[in-house]
């Protein structure tokens, strides 16, 4: 038999009509007929398997079935890929703000304007002709007070303030004084050198105005008094309180360290200011 008449005998079979048909058993009668070709069969039996596939699939998709398929997640794997998701949006939002914050500071350190500000001009004022003095700041504190235009006067005396004479201070850090308060080489504080890991504790009760990193003096910490009294606590290795924080007199507030560049090793570098005058530690607090 050669191919065409294979072919021809193939094509034959498909045209060939049959019939099923059921009997009943008991009375020999015919229950049902159909009359079917090789083709009307391949093409139901298609219909039909496309049709059970789109029903599984419908099955799988939306009903809780699918959690039983191996390696489909389950409702507390979706629910933690979405609280993963929404936190990795956030960590992306902070870590842009931060950046964002690291090159305002860079830029004001250089002696810049940031770029929002930059564009932020008056309409008859060119950024060319705007011009920028340095002036040596001892402290953060101290570049705000001359931010707000106030007088920022330094106490040469060596006697208590009327004023805050009968305040009991408490000790930041007991220790070594390596460094005195001297306004002549403009030293506005004293530097004490503790035990290693020392714990700074606050003078007197208050709210933290400033805690933070600064390129000169590291983790830095600034606390606001009653009478007008600000502490600031230098090159800490770790703070402890966050601003907006309520603290008392002997509560922790950071970690003795040797943070930022104007460092000369591991100390505090204590600040004292009343009416935004720089006063001697000293004076009112036995290290």
């Amino acid at each position: 038999m050669n191919r065409k008449e294979l072919r021809k005998k193939i094509f034959q079979m498909l045209k060939d009509h049959y019939r099923l048909i059921i009997y009943n058993d008991s009375t020999i009668q015919t229950v049902f007929s159909i009359k079917l070709t090789p083709i009307k069969v391949a093409t139901l039996g298609s219909l039909g398997a496309i049709l059970l596939i789109l029903l599984t699939s419908v099955i799988i998709a939306y009903t809780p079935l699918r959690e039983n398929i191996p390696g489909y997640p389950d409702e507390k794997v979706r629910l933690q890929i979405i609280r993963n998701y929404l936190l990795v949006d956030s960590l992306e939002n902070e870590i842009k703000t931060r950046d964002n914050y690291f090159e305002k500071i860079r830029t004001l350190f250089a002696g810049e304007v940031p770029p929002e500000e930059s564009q932020i001009t008056d309409a008859g004022l060119k950024t060319h002709e705007v011009k920028f003095k340095s002036f040596n700041a001892d402290s953060v504190f101290q570049e705000k007070i001359e931010g707000e235009k106030l007088s920022l006067s330094i106490s040469n005396s060596q006697k208590r303030l009327p004023s805050i004479a009968n305040i009991h201070f408490f000790t930041p850090l007991r220790g070594m004084i390596t460094n005195k308060f001297n306004t002549k080489t403009e030293h506005l504080a004293v530097d004490v050198v503790g035990k290693q890991n020392a714990r700074i504790s606050c003078v007197l009760n208050g709210t933290v105005i400033f805690a933070g990193w600064t390129m000169e003096t590291g983790y830095s910490i600034f606390i606001q008094h009653e009478n007008n009294i600000v502490s600031a606590y230098k090159h800490n290795a770790e703070l402890l309180k966050a601003v907006g924080d309520k603290v008392e007199a002997g509560d922790v507030i950071a970690i003795m360290g040797n943070s930022g560049e104007l460092t000369t090793g591991p100390h505090l570098h204590f600040e004292l200011w009343h009416n935004g005058t720089a006063l001697d530690p000293e004076t009112y607090i036995d290290f």
